[in-house]
């Protein structure tokens, strides 16, 4: 049995990941900051940990991965939040939470990016959207300079629609869209392929099943 601990659970990818784990037989811990939405997770067969990643100390947040086989970090500030929370959550956030993992022990970690983060921003860029991008752009390259086993999952625009279980992987794909629950299933995939440590890839929804698609990434 192997036990993920996602951080930002209670994400719409976060909540789709800790179902399809649960479904697996695997053991799910939801790390969130609001005890409101612990119901929920309990609701997904999760354990839940009450930790907000932008006041806690990664010894704190370090307690709450202990025994965890992977981390998965989903974590986001969300629509309507200003640039300053973009920094707080998407990228110091990951860098804790890396730390966190190293602490625990965990070295598999998993982290959900977005697609086209590494292109050159017009100057024009609305200034909330610029400070996501930059966020998730600093938060991966900080993660390849970790020694865990990383793999960064980056998808093209997220739908609510049904998982279709196929998709396209690259390192640059077309722009596309894909849905959460099929993002949720390339993460599952990820975590059982140790061939997608160290990569970085881009996911849409495409004619390939998830399994093959991320077996690919090894060749």
């Amino acid at each position: 049995m192997t036990r993920i601990a996602v951080i930002g659970a209670h994400g719409q990818v976060g909540q789709h990941l800790l179902n399809q784990i649960h479904e697996a037989g695997d053991e799910g811990v939801g790390v969130i900051r609001n005890r409101e939405h612990g119901e929920d997770l309990v609701r997904l067969g999760a354990e839940t940990a009450l930790i907000d990643i932008e006041t806690a100390s990664a010894d704190e947040l370090a307690e709450a991965l202990r025994g965890a086989d992977a981390v998965v970090f989903s974590a986001g500030a969300g629509a309507g939040s200003t640039k300053e929370r973009k920094r707080t959550v998407d990228f110091a956030g990951s860098v804790l939470s890396a730390q966190a993992a190293k602490l625990a022990g965990v070295r598999r970690f998993v982290q959900v990016s977005a697609m086209g983060v590494d292109e050159p921003l017009d100057d024009d860029t609305e200034e909330v959207w610029a400070a996501y991008v930059e966020a998730k752009r600093d938060a991966d390259e900080r993660l390849r300079e970790t020694d865990l086993d990383w793999t960064i999952v980056r998808p093209g625009g997220l739908t609510s629609d049904e998982a279709t279980g196929l998709v396209q992987v690259g390192e640059k794909v077309e722009r596309g869209k894909i849905s959460r629950a099929d993002v949720a299933a390339v993460i599952l995939a990820v975590i059982a392929d140790t061939g997608s440590i160290g990569r970085t890839f881009e996911v849409v929804s495409g004619s390939e099943s998830v399994e093959a698609a991320v077996a690919s990434l090894a060749r």
